[in-house]
């Protein structure tokens, strides 16, 4: 992403918006869904894990 392909929006000498390429826009998106992906993934890996039978998850499945 290069700031030649931005343009931004200026009010009151003040930046108030960015109008972005779209494959500028996906590759943000991309980024923060990548991020969102690593906090899960930490939050995923601090609750303990608990494990159960294959006879009791058939169980479970049949009922």
């Amino acid at each position: 992403m290069n700031k030649e392909s931005m343009e931004f929006i200026i009010r009151g000498g003040k930046p108030v918006a960015v109008i972005l390429g779209i494959k500028d826009y996906l590759h943000l998106l991309e980024q923060i869904e990548d991020s969102e992906d690593i906090q899960e993934v930490a939050r995923l890996k601090k609750k303990k894990l608990r494990f159960r039978s294959f006879d009791d998850y058939l169980a479970k499945r049949k009922s």
